[in-house]
């Protein structure tokens, strides 16, 4: 197995797990490139350079500005009003990146341009191992399920890549009306696979939002931690998808 796993976590009772979650977004795949370089992308005809330094700048202005923003939870049902509020949180992410290094002028057109770009598959890669191990795990009789705080433009995205017919579940925050590391979030969806916590597990790349959120809900958790870094002993990691099928066994 890939990556290290505590004894705790091999010890768990494997046969109880009939169902395993993933995160979206850093878990089963990832933006081409860099956020900054999408942006920069788009924005360099704007008149908005595009340059290494312009970049670093910019991927950390989105992770202050994504960090900050309040969870995309939302009071409507109606999918077009839905969908308005989607697009007028991620207005007020993007808009509150480009305030930190630079506004410029065409900005709203910028924007919609951008939108849409990220909710086609061009703009993601899967990680490697993912369509494998999916195909493993279906193969050994486990239900899957998807928990992202992603929007709706997520099922686009996982047509797209190919890979909605691996799972039986897809929940997303906008649409439960909770967001990951609110327990409610993971109990939509052990709902619709009508589970026990105990009888699922969730991986994800976050340690808050994926393993806290997790365990906090009584499932077990698993901490996708591909660059190795900032985790300490006593969080259960595996270092990419391949060490699932065995830990599971």
């Amino acid at each position: 197995m890939d990556g290290p796993v505590l004894p705790s976590l091999i010890a768990m009772p494997a046969s109880r797990i009939k169902v395993v979650f993933f995160d979206a977004a850093g878990t089963l795949f990832r933006v081409k490139g860099s956020v900054g370089e999408v942006y920069l992308r788009y924005a360099e005809k704007h008149g908005v350079p595009r340059s290494p330094d312009m970049v670093t700048k910019v991927n950390q202005a989105f992770k202050d500005a994504f960090r900050q923003a309040p969870p995309p939870i939302f009071a409507v049902e109606q999918p077009e009003k839905l969908k308005q509020c989607e697009r007028l949180w991620w207005f007020d992410i993007v808009h509150a990146v480009f305030y930190r290094v630079g506004m410029f002028d065409g900005f709203d057109d910028y924007f919609d341009e951008v939108y849409e770009a990220f909710g086609r598959a061009e703009a993601w890669a899967i990680y490697p191992e993912v369509p494998e191990v999916l195909r493993q795990l279906r193969s050994q009789g486990y239900e899957l399920g998807v928990i992202s705080n992603f929007d709706t433009r997520f099922f686009d995205i996982v047509r797209g890549l190919r890979l909605e017919h691996f799972f039986d579940s897809i929940t997303i925050s906008s649409l439960a009306g909770s967001a990951k590391p609110a327990p409610k979030i993971f109990q939509h969806a052990l709902a619709q696979h009508v589970v026990e916590p105990e009888e699922a597990m969730h991986v994800g790349d976050d340690p808050k939002e994926d393993f806290k959120g997790a365990t906090d809900a009584g499932l077990s958790g698993v901490l996708l931690n591909r660059d190795g870094k900032g985790v300490d002993d006593t969080t259960p990691c595996i270092a990419n998808l391949l060490g699932l099928p065995l830990l599971l066994q």
